[in-house]
């Protein structure tokens, strides 16, 4: 394969993963504002703090799985070994069925040591999920090995559309059997309903990964019955190769994840237990930040998430084969791109923020309060996204220790200043935005020294950071301001956001290109490159 052709399927299959990130986004934001005003603020909290226990649960037992299987089998499919290949998706499977049926268990069981009593209940409606998602991270990651991020795209929007429709209408129902109870009750019960939600999403991507395999089952056995050349692993063999790949991603992406958990353990305990709260009202105030704020951020994040799912097998696969300026490149394209994207949403989340609460969470009382900490935290967006990048980079160069070491070094500062502001201070929830902005600063700077450091990658402070930072700003500038006009003229909030996008998604693209953050060649392999490359050239930009 050619240098351009490998760009433009790294580009077309990073692509395709950030579109379906971003709309599954879309559809969470979208169904999160029903679902809000059917479980309260309250319920929000009691489903955040349980969700969030999950997912930490989650990432220790399976969340790793398709990035470690992408990794292991893009070496051997690299090497056109199929049927060692094979194997490591057989002992993936195994891997899962043990460890996500123990950790499922474990979940449903010890749940009262893990949440407050309010949340038990809802924690342990999660516990079947894990073992659930961990069989969908094998297929997800079995094809993205080859490269190939449709099935896992289609998969997540699938996963999506019914968490959405399944939480609303389940949350509804378990509300209206206990309406004459008390309204913790109900926010209980519909915390229950929304996570029930999540588990028939994950079910049905399930179904249809397994179909699609299915589907494809002939090809893979005339490919492994051809492969007569290669020496067939033991079974024992892969079976610890996938543990010890496994497990150092799990350990950095566990403790990159552990100050979500670790963090609202805190805020909880210290508010509850050391403050007197009670724990409907740190409910409350914990479902305004991680059930609304976080909510937001995540949207452009999911990018990076996408990036880091394509990079990973795409590194791997260069970096094995001893190609260090080809592995410098993808990360170069791939950080850039991130970068591109994340500054200008970090800057637009910062302008329109109340717009943008108020657009999707209109309680009023909460308003205020939620579009202060979104403008806060909008920074951390950046930090995040290039964090989440250079973490793929570094287990993609088999240096999978280091995020881990960054990851420990980051979360001890920021939990000694969360601990410390919320002992002295009464800024709750104010407290734990600081301490995310703090953890994600550190995470990027210390994982660019490593990147740095290992690879030999320098960053183009120019293009990568002054470009889009530069047309970010103006871009805001510009979008608040017309906002305001806009609403001045027609008094709507959705019709004055909309019309500030819409100006501020070109102005930003024009003011890239003329200040030269992307070349012509750069453009060309972008969907509907070509045309853009006329338009530009037609408005004297290139």
């Amino acid at each position: 394969m050619s240098k351009q052709n490998s760009k433009n399927n790294f580009i077309k299959q990073a692509g395709i993963l950030a579109v379906a990130g971003f709309l599954c986004r879309i559809i969470g934001i979208v169904y999160r504002r029903p679902l809000t005003e059917l479980l309260d603020i309250e319920g929000l909290g009691y489903y955040s703090i349980a969700y969030n226990i999950y997912a930490i649960i989650l990432l220790i037992s399976s969340y790793s799985i398709p990035s470690a299987l992408s990794k292991e089998m893009s070496k051997k499919l690299i090497l056109m070994e199929y049927k060692n290949a094979q194997r490591l998706f057989h002992c993936a499977i195994a891997y899962v069925l043990i460890v996500g049926g123990l950790t499922s268990l474990f979940t449903f069981f010890c749940a009262s040591l893990l949440v407050e009593k309010n949340s038990v209940i809802v924690l342990q409606v999660f516990a079947p999920t894990i073992f659930l998602s961990g069989l969908l991270g094998v297929f997800r990651g079995y094809f993205q090995a080859h490269r190939t991020m449709l099935q896992t795209s289609v998969s997540q929007i699938f996963e999506q559309i019914f968490n959405a429709v399944v939480s609303i209408l389940a949350a509804y129902f378990f509300i209206e059997t206990v309406k004459e109870s008390d309204p913790t009750t109900q926010a209980i019960y519909g915390a229950i309903g929304s996570a029930i939600g999540t588990g028939v999403g994950v079910l049905i991507a399930l179904f249809f990964m397994l179909i699609v395999y299915l589907m494809n089952k002939g090809f893979i056995q005339k490919r492994i019955q051809e492969d007569f050349k290669n020496q067939t692993e033991a079974y024992a063999v892969v079976f610890r190769r996938i543990f010890f790949t496994v497990t150092p991603i799990i350990l950095s992406t566990f403790i990159y994840n552990l100050s979500i958990s670790l963090n609202q353990t805190i805020f909880t305990k210290v508010l509850i237990y050391l403050k007197g709260f009670e724990e409907k009202i740190v409910s409350s105030q914990y479902g305004i930040f991680s059930g609304e704020v976080v909510v937001i951020t995540n949207i452009p994040i999911a990018l990076a998430s996408a990036i880091s799912a394509s990079i990973l097998p795409t590194i791997s696969g260069t970096y094995s084969l001893g190609n260090i300026k080809e592995t410098n490149r993808k990360i170069d394209m791939a950080i850039r791109t991130t970068m591109l994207i994340s500054i200008p949403s970090a800057v637009g989340l910062a302008v329109l923020s109340r717009p943008i609460v108020q657009i999707l969470f209109p309680q009023k009382d909460t308003l205020v309060q939620a579009s202060e900490l979104l403008r806060l935290l909008s920074i951390a967006v950046i930090f995040y996204s290039l964090s989440t990048v250079t973490n793929a980079v570094l287990q993609g160069i088999n240096k999978v220790k280091r995020p881990v070491i960054n990851a420990m070094i980051s979360l001890v500062i920021q939990t000694t200043v969360l601990v410390v502001i919320l002992l002295v201070t009464d800024w709750n929830l104010y407290a734990l935005t600081i301490a995310a902005i703090v953890n994600s600063f550190l995470m990027c700077v210390l994982n660019g020294f490593s990147v740095r450091k290992y690879i030999g990658y320098r960053l183009n402070i120019r293009n990568i950071i002054l470009v889009p930072l530069t047309a970010s700003t103006i871009m805001g500038v510009i979008a608040r301001l017309s906002y305001i006009f806009c609403f001045v003229l027609c008094n709507s909030n959705t019709i004055s956001i909309f019309f500030a996008i819409i100006v501020a998604i070109p102005l930003y693209g024009i003011i890239v290109i003329k200040f030269g953050g992307v070349s012509e060649s750069e453009i060309i392999v972008l969907p509907k490159g070509k045309i853009i490359v006329r338009l530009a050239k037609r408005l004297k930009l290139l």
